[in-house]
């Protein structure tokens, strides 16, 4: 796989994290398996995976596990 950032080659398979927020809701996603290019952290995920991961997204099923997560905000 060719970066789409740095334009180099050689991307490894690792299983990385993925969160999706919506309102007050934040869903974390574990051990989704991506592209990963060695020089900038870019992902590239299968279209299958995508796939999954909407369709994680849309499903109300019951989660692995519930983390509590503090939150802060941004003020300038």
């Amino acid at each position: 796989m060719v970066c789409a950032v740095c334009g180099q080659e050689g991307a490894r398979i690792r299983r990385v994290t993925r969160s999706y927020g919506k309102g007050e809701t934040l869903l974390i996603i574990e051990n989704v398996p991506a592209r990963v290019c060695r020089e900038t952290g870019e992902r590239l995920f299968a279209p299958k995976t995508v796939e999954r991961l909407q369709q994680i997204v849309w499903e109300q099923r019951t989660p692995t596990r519930i983390v509590e997560t503090p939150v802060f905000e941004f003020v300038a």
